[in-house]
């Protein structure tokens, strides 16, 4: 009888405990944690989505979406529904973020899975104890973040799907525009237009060498900032600064010391990689995740490196924070152990997450190097200094400023030494402390001046954005999260709306189209604040605040009324074809003078097959007194003023606010200009030079 219920038990045993992951290679570590009671494999990312021929959201059933399996996931799904199937038990262990946990909740749909069941595992980083900790603590679904993840994919087609046939008929076939990309691609197209528009305007810097490196730069002038305009004035500065002496007039000395930075979340270490290692930001996501997923180290065995990779959180569990302290006590000595607090930007709702941090700070960067590739140790090494540096005492200074007078002119001087190292025995920032060594001084003391500096420069335009610099101010305007940043700025150059020069990023013709239109009929999709208050919604349906078709409802409530607007537009307008007198250099046919939104411009007649365009450029005949290329016609693009700029602007900076001559100031050599006006008069374009000459 007992032989009998031990052999009925027998298969019940036999079962193994399904784990559902989503890439292969974590399934490979964790499987090597979990042991032969579990079976380990990888849905490989979504198995169930919105449709791609066409939109896949009910708008009339209160926009239900409508998935289907994905095309080419059938054998993924079949496996997963077999091995379901024969497991006494299905856990879901997608990646910790809404898109991993709308992943657990179309596997549960698919599965047959109570979402409300215990049947979703989380885990933070990837070692042996954290998976085994999380494997005993499964919870339910967390439909707040499916919500979330539901939401913005609707959003996204309904926008995406239903703008895009309009591009088609305004600008050219097979565009498309999204949603978050199209406030991103307004920050890039908004920041050109300021360079363009960007007229430099010259200063001068004066400064005091006083020798063995000691300068100190001019401050006041009188009671105000100096500031001086031009020549005649730096001139006249340093004739009166010969004629006087240079008395050392206060001496302030004291203290400073700067923390550590915290450590990284995902916006900041995609910032720190492009500027430090020059990764573009899918670089950095694509390595860290293989990080995060685990790597076979030699004579360790395989295991996750680094904590979750995204996160807005700067918090660190107390467990890191004691094991980083006695790690940085014994490798550095107790003095720089530091007691740091770093508090999150965002809402506590982004704080489910740790920071990014390596899993175990006692893997050096150097003991593992050979098991890794270059790219992983760079980034690896990255991270593991940001955090145990971010664990460490504050830098301490000795600081002194100078003030020297001479008449009524004040020069300041600050100088520093680094008193102790602190947190930058180990990490280095992107703008490190320069100790400026200031010579023992008093009040009253009159120093032997070396030489005069007088430096003319010109203000510059704002830069172009960088990958850094767009993430950095992505995140400060609320658009998109840090998650979707790398996807975002691919997106936009493989649409070809943007494109990489050098390390910046510059909008294309087509990005200036696509933005053109969309500001006129769609205002709100590339309006920054609009995205960012989008984003807050999206927040609270996680929370549970808002209910998130609501959300949905109403932002179609507007957008449903511009589609009609645009839609009655496109079909109206007729284009009138306007030919030129020159020739496409590319087929032969002749140039139409289109009208874009930035002015008219020349268009091959031959579109589509040819797509050819040029600007028209308005020449003066004159040739650029600085290099030689032609002085053009141009207007401010906010003012609409006419100026005279070099037509190799910005290599080279001329410009004149009247119509240039061609002829040379015969009293200083520089350029004539013609005054606008019946009464235009022709002067010197120096405005320090008094010549003028009535028109002929």
């Amino acid at each position: 009888m007992a032989a009998s219920k031990k052999a009925a038990k027998s298969p019940a045993k036999s079962k193994k405990t399904l784990l559902v992951v989503e890439s292969p290679s974590k399934a490979k570590i964790i499987s090597k944690y979990l042991g032969s009671r579990y079976k380990v494999i990888a849905s490989v990312g979504h198995v169930r989505d919105l449709p791609k021929s066409r939109l896949g959201v009910n708008v009339e059933n209160n926009f239900e979406p409508e998935y289907i399996n994905i095309r080419g996931k059938g054998d993924t799904i079949k496996e997963i529904k077999k091995e379901a199937a024969a497991s006494s038990k299905v856990l879901l262990a997608t990646d910790p973020d809404r898109e991993g946990e709308a992943i657990s909740w179309h596997l549960a749909h698919i599965l047959d899975i109570d979402p409300d069941t215990k049947c979703r595992v989380m885990f933070n980083e990837i070692n042996k104890q954290t998976v085994q900790d999380a494997i005993k603590e499964p919870r339910a679904i967390d439909t707040g973040l499916v919500d979330a993840q539901q939401a913005r994919r609707v959003l996204d087609r309904l926008v995406g799907y239903q703008i895009s046939p309009l591009l088609w008929k305004k600008v050219a076939w097979g565009l498309s525009a999204g949603r978050v990309q199209s406030a991103a691609l307004k920050l890039i197209c908004d920041r050109e237009r300021e360079i363009l528009d960007f007229i430099p305007e010259e200063y001068w810097r004066i400064a005091a060498d006083f020798g063995d490196g000691f300068v100190a730069e001019l401050s006041k002038i009188g009671v105000r900032k100096a500031s001086v305009k031009n020549q005649e004035t730096a001139d006249a500065i340093e004739d009166e600064l010969s004629k006087g002496e240079f008395v050392v007039g206060t001496v302030k000395e004291g203290k400073r010391k700067t923390k550590p930075y915290a450590p990284f979340t995902t916006s900041s270490l995609q910032q720190d990689a492009s500027i430090k290692l020059g990764f573009q930001t899918s670089k950095t996501m694509q390595v860290a995740q293989q990080l995060y997923e685990g790597i076979n180290l030699k004579g360790i065995g395989a295991r996750g490196l680094v904590t979750y990779i995204r996160t807005d959180s700067v918090r660190v569990s107390a467990q890191a924070v004691a094991a980083a302290s006695s790690y940085i006590k014994d490798r550095f000595g107790a003095e720089y152990v530091g007691n740091n607090f770093f508090s999150n930007k965002n809402k506590a709702m982004q704080d489910a997450h740790e920071a990014i941090r390596p899993s175990d700070v006692a893997l050096e960067p150097e003991m593992i190097k050979d098991s890794l590739t270059q790219d992983q140790y760079k980034l690896y090494d990255l991270i593991w200094k940001r955090f145990v540096a971010s664990r460490m005492a504050a830098a301490e200074y000795d600081t002194v400023q100078v003030l020297i007078n001479n008449g009524r002119y004040e020069f300041k001087a600050n100088g520093s030494r680094m008193t102790f190292d602190g947190w930058h025995k180990v990490y280095k920032s992107g703008s490190p402390e320069d100790e400026v060594n200031i010579p023992k001084l008093s009040s009253g003391d009159v120093l032997d001046l070396e030489k005069l500096i007088k430096e003319q420069k010109f203000t510059q335009p704002p830069a172009r954005y960088t990958e850094a610099s767009l993430v950095k101010e992505m995140e400060e305007k609320n658009i998109g999260r840090p998650s979707t940043y790398a996807s975002i700025i691919s997106v936009l150059v493989n649409r070809k709306y943007i494109k990489r020069v050098k390390k910046s990023l510059e909008p294309t013709k087509l990005g200036f189209d696509v933005i053109g239109i969309l500001q006129v009929y769609f205002s709100d999709i590339v309006d920054v604040k609009f995205t960012g208050e989008m984003e807050d919604n999206l927040d609270k349906v996680e929370l549970g605040e808002k209910d998130w078709k609501k959300v949905i409802a109403d932002f179609y409530k507007g957008f449903s009324e511009e589609l009609k607007v645009a839609d009655r537009e496109v079909e109206r307008i007729e284009k009138e074809v306007v030919l030129s007198d020159e020739i496409c250099e590319l087929c032969g046919k002749p140039m139409a003078i289109k009208e874009g939104r930035f002015g008219k411009f020349l268009a091959c007649s031959g579109y589509p097959e040819c797509k050819n365009t040029k600007p028209i450029v308005k020449s003066t005949g004159v040739k650029c007194p600085k290099c030689g290329k032609e002085i053009i016609e141009k207007k401010g693009r906010k003012t609409g003023k006419l100026f005279y700029g070099c037509s190799g602007y910005p290599e080279c900076d001329v410009v004149f606010w009247d119509r240039p001559t061609g002829e040379f100031c015969p009293d200083c050599g520089s350029m004539l200009v013609k005054t606008k006006g019946k009464s235009g008069m022709v002067k010197c374009s120096n405005p320090e030079c008094k010549y003028k000459e009535k028109s002929k």
